[in-house]
């Protein structure tokens, strides 16, 4: 036990005295949480341009000019007549749309001639065109009933049942979960759980291939030769503690920006120490298989760098591939992402994320035994070749 508690205490010190390891698990957490909150700071895009081509010009057709400008999603960039070439213009102005109102708008619209509006979308950026492709068609809707009623009640019917002969049902959308769909709430804590996975997959890269490479391992590990899950814990016990402060940081940051905090913070703790664990134990077993810190650093990072992708948190798991399916399950970042969603932004019961806790225990018990079961041989192997017989009861034995 006390050799124990002298290589937990040099582990403290490398990893304090290490730079790069300092600026990568402290500084890189905090500055990327603080830059992308600062990116998605405003939750939503407005003011997205949108050109308005008015080929009629009468008072119908500025109506409707001034009703798309008055939504605040959207700022209207109008031409008179047959306007500029579109795309040209789409691309010089970088408008998600294009309102096309054709000659003769007006006295379609009077002698009931249904005329038509084609609007253009600019989907060269999809999350602009999803934004202002909603702001058009809720107002090309309002304006189009109102027309509508108008019509009827000059007709002599009554507003009333002018409603009703527009619109013979009504629907009602109601929006579950990020109701404002804000894009903080919803890009901003995922990205921050990519970067911590990052920073412990980094670290972790060089915990043992780094000892391996400068040979102090033998020298300091010798007497731990036999006790290898006691080493993989020596190794992670200064990820797991400084992660605690990067989780911290992170809260904090949630009261900064106005992020809301998850539903169930104590099951949201151990989600957050399952996901932790498996991620530096994944980083322990690729560290003991790979001894030059170089390479394993490098093959963490081709693993963890499509892992926000592949999740299933922007893109249906489901519809990707099998092998995709099947290389996105080894990942911590994957089942996490599903659990936090559901205690950050759908604000679910916690029994709903039970089976992606139990997946994240999973995850955190194969990877701590195949690294065990990885170390173990390195042991056999490391120290058969370096202790003489005598240092060595297995050779002795043999």
């Amino acid at each position: 036990m006390k050799e124990f508690f002298r290589l937990l205490k040099r582990e403290f010190k490398l990893f304090t005295a290490n730079a790069t390891l300092r600026t990568v698990f402290f500084l890189a957490p905090v500055f990327y949480a603080t830059l992308l909150g600062f990116v998605y700071r405003s939750g939503k895009v407005e003011h997205i341009p949108v050109i308005v081509i008015d080929k009629d010009n009468t008072p119908l057709s500025n109506q409707l000019t001034e009703m798309l400008d008055d939504n605040q999603s959207v700022e209207i960039l109008k031409y008179l007549g047959e306007g500029p070439d579109i795309k040209e213009e789409v691309i010089r102005n970088e408008a998600a749309a294009v309102v096309i109102l054709p000659s003769g708008f007006e006295a379609g619209i009077l002698q009931k001639k249904y005329p038509e509006v084609n609007v253009y979308i600019n989907t060269g950026n999809v999350l602009t065109a999803n934004f202002a492709t909603k702001a058009l068609q809720l107002t090309l809707g309002t304006f189009s009933a109102g027309v509508a009623v108008k019509a009827l009640q000059k007709a002599g019917m009554p507003a009333p049942k002018a409603f009703t002969q527009y619109e013979p049902f009504k629907a009602n959308y109601i929006t579950l979960f990020n109701t404002t769909s804000n894009y903080l709430i919803f890009m901003w804590p995922a990205m921050l759980a990519v970067v911590l996975q990052q920073v412990i997959l980094l670290a972790m890269a060089v915990s043992f291939a780094a000892e391996f490479q400068g040979g102090s391992f033998i020298r300091e590990y010798q007497n731990m030769r036999r006790r290898a899950f006691a080493t993989m814990l020596i190794k992670v016990s200064p990820i797991w503690f400084f992660s605690i402060f990067i989780v911290s940081i992170y809260y904090l940051m949630h009261v900064l920006f106005r992020v809301p905090l998850p539903e169930g913070i104590f099951n949201f703790i151990w989600l957050t120490a399952l996901f932790v664990g498996s991620a530096s134990f994944m980083g322990v077993l690729v560290s003991i298989i790979i001894p030059d810190a170089l390479k394993a650093t490098q093959i963490l990072m081709v693993i963890a760098s499509p892992a926000f992708i592949i999740s299933g948190f922007t893109w249906p798991l489901n519809a990707m591939p099998v092998f995709v399916q099947l290389l996105a399950n080894i990942i911590p970042l994957t089942p996490f992402l599903q659990a936090f969603k559901i205690l950050l932004i759908q604000k679910g019961s916690v029994e709903l994320t039970y089976p992606y806790m139990q997946h994240l225990g999973i995850l955190l018990a194969v990877y701590a035994f195949l690294g065990w079961i990885a170390l173990k041989i390195k042991f056999h192997f490391i120290f058969k070749k370096a202790l003489p017989p005598a240092e060595n009861p297995e050779l002795e034995e043999a």
